[in-house]
């Protein structure tokens, strides 16, 4: 329907009495035009034909949207606020995904700059606010960029939205005829935190992670309370204020799967087309419910590596879905669902990359090795020596490796003496001894999984590769047997090459375990989620670090709680595809604690404290690292320094001075927040970075850039590549070595079939092809996907020197992309060139939709 075109002519009136500015001459008066985009939202036919005929009483009666201009001054004479300027703006077109409105003022020349403007929304639904464009002033249209959900009047009848200008303002330099309006905004946001959140509200507040567990359920799915305890430290979520649990008041219900973020942060429809919240919960869902159909028994393993590869060829038979089923599941996950005709449905995974150009990629030891470097966990390797445990001798056993001089020089004796090797560096290090042994016995007691302490020694060799030389797993003293340990080599002789296989097997596991756990949620999504909270509770929409900061907010709170319902919960899909089992999350509160330090997410710090790099002042990015050809660093850093000269051009604009910096009372509560609040369990620690000058607040913004966009994307988007062939990044060993205390018939069985007992470790057909649904969904990229430094944001395009600091940003990172593709081309670096390997993408700035392997959107989005 067309849309009723009505306009308003609105006449200043005045609040003081004085009617002397009605004799004002004509000629004092300017017409200002105010063009209003709303976004149109799809609720179908039904729903969209009622909402038409509502709107067009409501139009006729009046009630559309009311927009109330401010002034950026005061009332000299009065010392108050200039009263506002009110008028109702009203449908004058109709797009396919658009609305504009239309509304005229009239305002006297000595009203000042309209420095914000009010909304109020007269209609009976919730409506989309995208722009607002002034016209009719000497200097040119006013735009106001709002992007926001904007209520009926008659849910929040007592609340009017404020939209600011593009003009950033510090909390010093505020016109005085926005103060009031500036502080009042982010009252609001603040919340009392009190009572049960409402889906419309826009309160931003702190809790702890009390709603993993589900003892109303069943007792068995109580899990321990993550944050506000020295037993389980841990961030701060976004609270919900959701009823307390019968079972145990400590923790929230669990009774909806559709938990509170603020309006604002949910999907945009483009992104809930391909991943919204109903989407993921159902989709998910559907498949447990697809995959437990067809396979009956939970714990049931592939019987043949050729049965994995059916998987990819064949697929699976789904059971017969309702039609518009299909159609859903083939959106949610539509590489994976096919289609071979109208009576058969097919579950058939797309065969990763790596995989497509080796078959027996997974089975490579300098594969295994070379993705420590470039492949989807490349934080963890280190330079460590020597090998001993921190852990208590008397709980533990022995703190000494097994891992000896002798067994490291038969591995390289081609190659140096264990002198060398020690003096030169080459001994690298994937280290989950002292995290994973405290766990061993309690995750020994689950069924269906086990666990070991493990460390796997790598050596550089002259090529700049690395070679695993060694595997150490270790049981601890457990039901009364001593302490175990063994050391595994790589080996001709057909028995010690089994077992070296089924060592790394167990390796694999651990290492996509602290991947998914650590470097991926605990290090990006959980740590982010109450910096982004803190931002909207003290820094102003107006202040210039928050306009630095918000592309980097995007969606991250949203996919959160989605994790939070069906991934990270208990009996989740983490639960139910990973090795500690319901001591998942728990193990994440411990590396928070033990691990985790805000200036070592910084990436310089991060290879240093690693010792995968020294400080150098004569080497490029003042690093000079421990492996040359090490692609996550290689490219990280060019990407770090182009975010950090980015944040340094723009911080050093709106801070010529440190003591404006000390002043600055909005972004000292910020920081203050994030400490105190947000990491409250880790508030008291000395690391925290000071915030006094310049480059304190560079380096800390910084940081908290790399950590949403980079740093996330590395561990993200090349997930289904490594993962989605399950044999190379196993989520789960079930069994334990044949080595370990075998009884006869164990030890018979591994000799006689050592094929049937590597695939009885690995994951079962549910556990596997489950997680590898989820690792597509969590490596594509939308449609609407924002990458870092491609699109400016309308503030910092109106002024001049920050345009030009952005549009620098921009280039370099087009002129990374290069470098990276000169690199990936380059013979001699064999960690991402070679016959049958991967190119290291994952730092190329953009990327199409789709499971690409590469793009860096600013924020973690999914």
């Amino acid at each position: 329907m067309d849309c009723v075109a009505q306009f308003v002519k609105v006449v200043l009136t005045c609040g003081n009495g004085n009617n002397d500015t009605n004799t004002k001459s004509q000629n004092n008066l300017i017409k200002v035009k105010a063009i209003v985009t709303l976004k149109h939202s799809d609720d179908g036919l039904l729903p969209n034909l009622v909402d038409d005929g509502i709107q067009k009483i409501e139009e006729l009666v009046g009630k559309t949207l009311v927009l109330e201009l401010v002034s950026n001054e005061v009332d000299q004479e009065a010392n108050s606020e200039k009263e506002m300027v009110k008028g109702s703006a009203q449908c004058i077109e109709e797009k396919d995904d658009e609305e504009r409105y239309e509304a005229e003022f009239e305002l006297y020349k000595d009203f000042g700059k309209v420095g914000a403007i009010l909304i109020e929304n007269e209609q009976h639904k919730e409506v989309f606010l995208k722009t607002i464009v002034l016209h009719g002033f000497p200097d040119g249209p006013l735009n106001f960029t709002c992007n926001s959900w904007i209520q009926p009047k008659n849910d929040s009848p007592d609340e009017k939205r404020v939209f600011f200008t593009h003009k950033p303002y510090l909390p010093s330099q505020t016109p005085r005829g926005l103060q009031r309006l500036r502080k009042q905004e982010l009252i609001l946001l603040r919340g009392n935190g009190e009572g049960e959140r409402k889906d419309s509200d826009r309160i931003y507040d702190y809790d702890v992670y009390n709603d993993l567990g589900d003892p109303d359920t069943n007792i068995e799915l109580k899990r321990p309370i993550l944050g506000g305890s020295k037993q389980y430290p841990y961030p701060r979520r976004c609270r919900t204020g959701r009823k307390h649990s019968d079972a145990d008041p400590r923790y929230e219900t669990r009774s909806s799967l559709n938990f509170y973020v603020p309006r604002d942060e949910s999907f945009s429809e483009t992104k809930q087309t391909q991943f919204n919240t109903s989407t993921i919960t159902l989709g998910i869902t559907a498949a447990i419910q697809s995959l437990d159909t067809i396979l009956t028994d939970p714990n049931l393993g592939f019987a043949s590596f050729e049965d994995i590869e059916k998987i990819y060829k064949e697929g699976f038979q789904l059971p017969p879905f309702k039609s518009n089923d299909l159609t859903f599941l083939q959106k949610v996950i539509p590489k994976l669902i096919q289609v071979a005709n109208d009576s058969q449905n097919l579950l058939r995974f797309d065969a990763p990359e790596p995989f497509k150009r080796d078959r027996f990629f997974w089975f490579s030891d300098l594969e295994f090795a070379r993705e420590t470097l470039a492949g989807a966990n490349p934080h963890s390797i280190q330079l460590e020596w020597p090998l001993k445990s921190k852990l208590d001798a008397k709980i533990y056993g022995p703190p000494e490796s097994a891992i000896t001089k002798e067994i490291i020089e038969q591995q390289i004796i081609t190659y140096s003496t264990f002198e060398e090797a020690i003096k030169e560096k080459k001994l690298f290090m994937l280290d989950y001894h002292d995290l994973y042994l405290p766990y061993v016995s309690k995750v020994r007691e689950v069924e269906g999984t086990t666990l070991y302490g493990s460390r796997t020694l790598f050596f550089l060799t002259n090529q700049g590769i690395l070679k695993p030389i060694a595997i150490e797993l270790t049981r601890p003293p457990i039901d009364g047997k001593p302490q175990w340990k063994q050391v595994f080599t790589p080996s001709s002789h057909s028995t010690n090459l089994w077992l070296w296989r089924l060592a790394k097997t167990h390796v694999l596991a651990h290492d996509t375990g602290h991947h998914q756990l650590i470097s991926h949620w605990l290090r990006a999504h959980c740590v982010v989620e109450p910096i982004i909270i803190a931002t909207h509770r003290q820094l102003s929409s107006m202040h210039p670090i928050y306009r630095l900061l918000h592309p980097h907010l995007r969606y991250t709170l949203e996919i959160n709680k989605v994790a939070r319902e069906v991934l990270i919960n208990a009996s989740g899909i983490l639960e139910i595809s990973f090795f500690p089992k319901k001591y998942t999350m728990e193990l994440s509160s411990v590396a928070y604690d033990k691990l985790w330090q805000f200036d070592t997410q910084a990436l310089p710090n991060d290879l240093i404290n690693r010792g995968m790099a020294v400080v150098d002042s004569k080497a490029q990015h003042g690093l000079k690292l421990a492996i040359e050809d090490y692609p996550f660093a290689n490219d990280g850093l060019l990407i770090w320094d182009a975010i950090k000269q980015w944040i340094t051009d723009y911080v050093n604009h709106y801070y010529p001075s440190p003591n404006i910096i000390e002043s600055d009372q909005e972004l000292q509560a910020w920081w203050t927040e994030v400490r105190t609040k947000g990491h409250g369990d880790k508030s008291e620690e000395p690391w925290w970075p000071k915030l006094k000058t310049q480059n304190d607040l560079i380096n800390i913004i910084t940081t908290i850039a790399w950590v949403a966009s980079a740093h996330h994307s590395a561990v993200n988007f090349t997930q289904y590549t490594y993962g989605g062939y399950f044999p190379n990044r196993p989520t789960i060993a079930r069994n334990k070595m044949p080595t370990e205390d075998p009884t006869k018939e164990e030890w018979e069985k591994f000799m006689n079939n050592p094929e049937q007992t590597l695939l009885e470790c690995f994951p079962s057909q549910i556990q596997a092809t489950l997680f590898m649904v989820i690792l597509n969904l969590l490596s594509e990229h939308s449609q609407d996907e924002e990458y870092i430094g491609q699109k400016m944001e309308p503030s910092w395009g109106e002024n001049p020197t920050i345009k030009v600091a952005f549009e620098k940003f921009h280039r370099r990172l087009k002129e990374i992309e290069g470098i990276i593709d000169s690199r990936n081309a380059n013979m001699n670096l064999k960690n991402r060139y070679g016959a049958g390997i991967m190119p290291y993408e994952s730092l190329k700035a953009f990327s199409g939709p789709g499971v690409t392997g590469k793009g860096v959107p600013y924020s973690i989005s999914i």
